[in-house]
């Protein structure tokens, strides 16, 4: 799994694909799909440790079905399906991790929200999952609990923009290559988690697991504290 974190050289990620998402947050619904950056320094391989929560910050869960490239891609057409198939290598789970006040604040005052995505094991993933394990990728059920309560659980079916869109409008702005992570969009189901606490994530295709991650979350050493910009 390391691999997954060496080959990304980049992790673009959907906002607001999910409509009951954007309400929960108070977001406006998209006009199209829109998309931010994570560092691949925020990958955290199974079993590589703890997500570390900096001073200050309040720490959300947003589970997520992440596409793995396998192709360079550029200026693909919305419409050309089998192109956007064809250039995913296969997928994995991941679990975007959010410092929600800092995010909030970079909103506010119209800042980018790199510092709230970009922090040290704040992408957690699974193992890969092969394309052929995955049919269909807007048939996926995700779910997330915290200390063994549910907190999301919906279907990808319910993405407002499918992967065909997202990639056609990431590719007419940026190359994608070889590696890098596409984070889908999380469903409802967002909040905060405790220095303490035990996330578990999963992916399922027709009622059979495909992939898991559980992993605690800790304080992270040092001297970042979160303070108003």
């Amino acid at each position: 799994m390391a691999s997954i974190k060496a080959n990304a050289r980049k992790v673009i990620c959907i906002g607001r694909n999910y409509a009951d998402h954007v309400k929960e947050l108070n977001n406006v619904r998209p006009k199209q799909p829109f998309f931010f950056l994570k560092p691949s320094s925020s990958i955290l391989p199974p079993k590589s440790g703890p997500i570390l929560r900096p001073k200050g910050v309040t720490l959300h869960y947003e589970v997520e079905l992440a596409l793995i490239m396998g192709k360079e891609l550029r200026d693909l057409d919305a419409n050309d399906e089998k192109g956007a198939m064809d250039a995913i290598d296969g997928y994995c789970l991941s679990i975007d991790m959010t410092g929600r006040n800092v995010q909030d604040e970079a909103k506010k005052k119209g800042l980018p929200w790199s510092i709230a995505k970009g922090f040290d094991t704040f992408l957690p993933i699974s193992n890969f999952i092969p394309k052929a394990s995955i049919p269909d990728p807007h048939k996926v059920d995700l779910y997330l609990s915290v200390n063994e309560q549910v907190r999301q659980s919906d279907s990808t079916e319910l993405m407002l923009f499918h992967i065909p869109r997202q990639l056609s409008d990431i590719s007419k702005v940026m190359t994608l290559e070889p590696g890098d992570l596409v984070l889908t969009g999380t469903p409802k189901g967002v909040g905060p988690v405790s220095v303490g606490d035990v996330l578990k994530a999963g992916i399922k295709v027709d009622g059979k697991e495909l992939e898991t991650i559980e992993v605690e979350v800790k304080e992270r050493e040092g001297t970042y504290e979160f303070t108003e910009t």
